[in-house]
């Protein structure tokens, strides 16, 4: 997390608002011989995260020859390059733009009768966004088809303790300076750049405009 204090000021309900939304990040733990990271897609609610793991995976493993492990999962959000020349102030420098949470706690692995309702729920989630879609579900597969998909993940349930934001929107620039920039990168051709200054517009806004 940036240390600044000026990009850490959005409040922990917000931050997980945006992490369950995203619902996709780097989950962490120390290894046996050094960080292991997965990607993993999962469920946020109450302060608890659920996901599954390939039964193969290095970390999944490592989890449940511990049976629970310190972990941190970082969700990324959208992010942008800044020119200096976009302030219209002198003495500048370029730097990065983005959205970033990090949510640590512990790993512990589920029972594995848990892991049929979690893969329904977590495919609900995502299939209700794509409406009007015809939603997908796992009962459309043929017979015994599921069942083996199943055998090759693992279900593990991660406990939230705490939730740290960086939200780097030039909140340590004047707001001529920040609208300014904004108003350059909204004409970027990349969706990423163009949320990032969506973002600088409209949850710091110029303050002759507020």
């Amino acid at each position: 997390m940036h240390p600044n204090p000026a990009f850490r000021q959005t409040p922990t309900a917000e931050n997980l608002k945006f992490a369950k939304a995203r619902g996709f990040g780097m989950l962490s733990v120390n290894g046996p011989e050094g960080p292991i990271v997965a990607h993993v897609p999962f469920l946020l609610a109450d302060g608890v995260a659920e996901l599954h793991l390939a039964r193969s995976n290095p970390l999944g493993r490592a989890c449940l020859a511990a049976g629970e492990l310190p972990a941190l999962i970082a969700i990324s959000g959208p992010d942008c390059y800044v020119s200096p020349d976009w302030y219209g102030a002198e003495d500048q420098v370029p730097t990065w733009n983005y959205v970033a949470v990090h949510l640590r706690g512990s790993l512990a692995p589920l029972p594995e009768t848990a892991l049929h309702g979690h893969v329904d729920a977590l495919s609900a989630e995502h299939e209700t966004r794509l409406l009007p879609k015809t939603p997908w579900r796992s009962d459309k597969m043929s017979d015994g088809a599921m069942d083996r998909m199943l055998r090759m993940i693992l279900p593990f349930r991660f406990t939230v303790a705490t939730v740290d934001g960086t939200w780097k929107l030039n909140q340590n620039k004047t707001a001529e300076q920040r609208a300014g920039a904004a108003t350059q990168i909204a004409r970027q051709n990349d969706p990423s750049a163009k949320a990032i200054a969506a973002l600088m517009q409209s949850v710091y806004p110029p303050e002759t405009n507020a």
